[in-house]
């Protein structure tokens, strides 16, 4: 979650501004019939919005917001406190979650008061796979009597909905084949962190100083660390194709998102296992980041797939596959995630290839979700969805002449493709 920096100035509500204007008309009345009783009745609604101004916080005050995400499978179930400074008390707080997008509010919010800390717990659902942030709420101090408000300035919590198919969780015991390492990699006795030394990599900003490797820094000018594994595999890359297709917006959001799901949770549980995992998604330009592990290599592959969205410009296959090179290595195993909708999606399982990247692709179905349109009883509706599916067929068997290719129609189970993987790929012919 995030907010603002600044607090917002002070907010009069309607009820201010109905009793000023009370106030307003008892006085000409008073004037106007030369009684002093209306203007006596004009003073208390004259002087209840001042007052209320007056005694309140005389800037935005400062929130402080703790929770955490729990549930499992569709359900999601967040518990937020939120904790005033003094002298605000957590009564005369507004909160207001909004609802982030790829999940949907299941009850209305409860909310009570704990001493100091005001505790709202939420219950959403998420009815796809998702990888979504939790926006910052709405939090507004608002007077006893109602009559004036100001926003809170918030230091919020990092909150994320991560909801993806559960045989994601074990798939980073599936032995990857092993494949070419970074430039440096060589057997050594050196025990680290992590085990044997694995090999050198670009430094990142929280590695500690024992972690970097000197000499190759003064060799190749900038900082470099050293990397070490246990019993490493090979390496992963994940490619998400975010180019729009000719399904609709809405259509093309909610591929993207399962899609997420899953490049999140293949992440998470090969990193688990002590594999490098890189992330590439492509639009109309390619945005990666480079093989690595650790946990802080999560929180980068994680911000890069909430940053992601579908592309409003879609660049050619070919280049996807010529930067690619850029970042990764050649021959290190790749999944592709697209939904394989249209010529240039397809294309790209056979540009990736010839950059010599052995593709596995695992493709979102569209089907489902034309399947949930809302429509009418036509009885060209059957017809048309066995024409959807026969043309689905035919863009899977197109793609089966160049790489793997795993059909996923229930997002929420990807035994198939983890079973897929689990099976020994034969060895490539050198190109």
């Amino acid at each position: 979650m995030s907010g603002d920096a600044d607090g917002s100035p002070l907010r009069w509500r309607p009820e201010s501004l109905l009793l000023l204007s009370a106030a307003i008309v008892l006085f000409v009345v008073g004037i106007f019939v030369r009684s002093p009783v209306p203007i006596l009745l004009a003073f208390p609604l004259l002087i209840a919005p001042v007052s209320a101004a007056l005694f309140g916080p005389r800037s935005a005050p400062p929130v402080r917001v703790e929770g955490r995400v729990g549930g499992s499978g569709r359900s999601v179930a967040i518990s937020a406190s939120l904790t005033p400074e003094p002298p605000v008390r957590p009564e005369s707080l507004e909160v207001y979650f909004p609802v982030p997008p790829g999940v949907r509010q299941l009850e209305p919010p409860l909310t009570e008061i704990d001493g100091d800390h005001l505790l709202t717990t939420l219950t959403w659902v998420a009815p796809d796979p998702t990888v979504t942030a939790v926006p910052a709420p709405e939090v507004t101090w608002r007077d006893p009597l109602g009559l004036v408000e100001r926003a809170a300035l918030l230091t919020p919590a990092d909150l994320v909905v991560e909801r993806y198919p559960p045989e994601l969780h074990r798939v980073g015991a599936v032995r990857l084949r092993r494949t070419l390492a970074l430039p440096g990699e060589t057997r050594s006795r050196a025990i680290g962190e992590s085990g044997e030394f694995f090999g050198i990599r670009e430094a990142a900003p929280g590695d500690p100083p024992r972690r970097i490797n000197w000499w190759a820094s003064a060799r190749f000018g900038r900082r470099l660390a050293n990397e070490y594994s246990l019993d490493r595999t090979g390496d992963l890359i994940v490619v998400l194709d975010t180019r729009a297709t000719g399904l609709g917006r809405e259509v093309d959001a909610r591929l993207l998102t399962v899609s997420k799901a899953a490049a999140f949770g293949l992440a998470e549980s090969f990193l688990r296992d002590k594999s490098r995992v890189g992330i590439a998604t492509y639009g109309e330009f390619l945005h990666a980041v480079p093989l690595s592990t650790g946990r802080t290599q999560r929180l980068r592959l994680r911000n890069l797939l909430l940053s992601t969205e579908v592309a409003d410009l879609a660049g050619p296959s070919e280049r996807c596959a010529v930067s690619l090179r850029r970042y990764f290595p050649s021959r290190t195993n790749t999944v592709l995630l697209t939904p394989l909708v249209g010529e240039s999606q397809v294309d790209l399982v056979a540009h990736l290839r010839r950059r010599g990247f052995p593709v596995v692709v695992l493709s979102p179905s569209y089907l489902p979700l034309i399947a949930s349109r809302p429509g009418g009883a036509a009885p060209d509706e059957s017809l048309v969805r066995r024409f959807a599916r026969l043309r689905r067929q035919g863009e899977v068997a197109e793609v089966w002449r160049d790489a793997p290719v795993v059909d996923w129609e229930d997002y929420w189970s990807l035994g198939a493709f983890v079973e897929f993987l689990r099976r020994p790929l034969p060895q490539e012919r050198g190109r």
